[in-house]
């Protein structure tokens, strides 16, 4: 048994032993994978950057429709070039186009019957009314000679020919006198064409049903998604199928509302706009002496870049992590600066930088 725990008690010793030794290794030093962003001015301040597309004002241009639909197509890509009217995305129109196409022909058909009405009095028409005032002529002349030789007969006998019958020959006559003058009235009115103001109302009818297909064609052009500027197609986060508003395109993963799709410029030049916070605004030299150097995350490639313009506002830092409530309200200056694509390294609209400004 003593053999025993002397046994143990020296595994032991030499098992403390052997960790303390390896505890007291000392492990050497991994380098960095990257050099981490350094300051190249003796009093230069730091601030937090986005990379951009070259925009001579505000950022990259966000597509949003007027009108919302379900996407039909997509014609484009992302990271191709488009021109100015290019179709960037179709919704589908079909409700819209039928009540356009219900318009037009509703104005066409007003416009129809103005023609009509500008076009009378039609000749064939004036030829009935002008035969009806001969045939009414003739059936005054017919019972004008009856009741002159029945005049005549009674004037000759008495007898011969009835009172009765002298007064229905003379009712007959005035009968026929009054068809005649209303068959020359309605020969008249016929040759005088359409009323004034029927076609005062007709062309104001055509014109508001013109102006209505007027309106209903610029909103069905509205359903037709065109590139405003020459740019380069960033991003497209709808797909066919998927609904989309004046809103934008509701992203899954944030669950929130995105733009239908985002411009950039095809410019050779990127922007870069820093986030000065307000602490360090005092610092920022004269805009005639700013300098500024770029540092891509994860790179050691460092960029110099040329001062472009500031927003002379300060505004709640959101752009960079989106959180529009924040415990500490942290403002921020925006200054863009402007750099040559470089050849060496890949960069992107959105990809995040450390800045250095100095003088």
């Amino acid at each position: 048994m003593r053999k025993l725990i002397f046994a143990l008690s020296f595994v032991g010793l030499f098992a403390g032993c052997y960790v303390a030794y390896l505890a007291g290794i000392v492990q050497p030093v991994l380098p960095p994978a990257f050099s981490p962003p350094t300051n190249p001015y003796p009093s230069g301040i730091y601030a937090e950057g986005i990379v951009e597309s070259d925009q001579p004002s505000g950022e990259n241009i966000n597509v949003y429709p007027e009108v919302s639909g379900t996407v039909k197509q997509i014609p484009v890509t992302e990271g191709q070039e488009v021109k100015q009217g290019t179709v960037l995305l179709v919704l589908d129109d079909s409700i819209q186009r039928a009540t356009t196409e219900q318009l037009e022909s509703q104005a066409q058909a007003a416009f129809t019957l103005l023609n009509e009405l500008k076009a009378q009095p039609r000749k064939e028409t004036l030829d009935v009314a002008e035969a009806q005032v001969v045939s009414a002529q003739a059936a005054l002349k017919t019972a004008q000679d009856a009741l002159d030789k029945q005049q005549a007969a009674y004037d000759l006998n008495p007898k011969s020919i009835s009172k009765d019958a002298l007064d229905s020959a003379a009712n007959a006559v005035a009968t026929a006198k009054a068809n005649l003058e209303v068959a020359c009235r309605q020969r008249d009115l016929t040759k005088a064409g359409a009323w004034v103001y029927d076609i005062n109302n007709q062309e104001r009818q055509y014109d508001a049903l013109a102006k209505s297909h007027l309106s209903a064609s610029a909103l069905l052009a509205k359903y037709t998604l065109r590139a405003p500027k020459d740019g380069i197609v960033l991003a497209i986060n709808p797909t066919v199928g998927s609904f989309v508003s004046a809103q934008g395109a509701y992203d899954t993963y944030t669950q929130g509302m995105d733009p239908v799709l985002v411009l950039g410029s095809p410019h050779a030049h990127l922007n870069v706009r820093c986030y000065v916070d307000e602490i360090l605004v005092p610092r920022l030299p004269s805009p005639d002496k700013l300098k500024a150097q770029m540092s891509v995350r994860g790179s050691t490639v460092k960029i110099p870049m040329q001062y472009l313009r500031t927003q002379p506002t300060v505004s709640p830092k959101i752009e960079l992590s989106d959180q529009r409530l924040e415990r500490v309200d942290v403002r921020v200056l925006p200054v863009i600066f402007r750099l040559d694509k470089p050849t060496n390294v890949n960069l992107y609209p959105g990809l995040l930088v450390d800045v250095y400004i100095g003088e």
